[in-house]
């Protein structure tokens, strides 16, 4: 009688200790997901804004303005301090660097009326400090010929589509651009206005 008890309960502890372990599995899958496993689902960095839905139509770079193309942005409180390379076209869309932001070649120029637009990768080292971003926070935007000061007026989610966040303005404004929302599926738009 002993032993058919034994053989009995065998199959039950085994399926048992199947679950437990199913369920720690589970659990250790979740807390790795939630706690830095997401960006195993994220999309790689492109080297241009093709992967976007943002076509750049209507950008033209004047040469006799390019003293003035921004070579430095500067965000002391969220310890920005980049290099701005001038990001040319490539087949209609804005080239992206993996080491620097990019200003978007036909866009506006600091100390002119005009959208100009600054962007980078939501990474380390890059803009990804810019989610902790707040409204009156400085901004600076250095050119070759000297210094410019904005001050954060917006800040908003939008989804890649919405690109009217990147037409043209008819006031002097800067406009900071990176990738925000779980599998960077949405764009975070800073929308700043000279300050000085």
């Amino acid at each position: 009688m002993a032993k058919r008890l034994s053989k009995s309960k065998k199959p039950g502890a085994r399926k048992l200790k199947d679950k437990v372990g199913l369920g720690i599995a589970l659990i250790a899958l979740g807390i790795i997901f939630i706690f830095g496993g997401a960006g195993l689902f994220k999309r790689t960095n492109s080297e241009t804004f093709a992967s976007e839905p943002v076509r750049i139509e209507g950008f033209v770079a004047d040469e006799a303005s390019l003293e003035k193309v921004p070579q430095r942005i500067i965000l002391p409180e969220l310890s920005i301090d980049l290099t701005v390379k001038n990001s040319g076209l490539v087949n209609g869309y804005w080239q992206v660097f993996t080491d620097s932001a990019g200003w978007g070649e036909g866009s506006g120029l600091p100390g002119e009326p005009g959208n100009q637009v600054i962007f980078a990768h939501a990474r380390r080292g890059l803009f990804l400090p810019l989610k902790e971003v707040e409204i009156g926070n400085k901004v600076y935007v250095l050119s070759k010929e000297k210094w410019y000061q904005y001050e954060v007026k917006e800040i908003k989610e939008v989804i890649p589509t919405q690109v009217e966040v990147i037409a043209p303005t008819e006031d002097e404004t800067l406009t900071l651009y990176t990738c925000s929302g779980f599998t960077d599926s949405k764009r975070l738009i800073v929308v700043a206005k000279r300050s000085i």
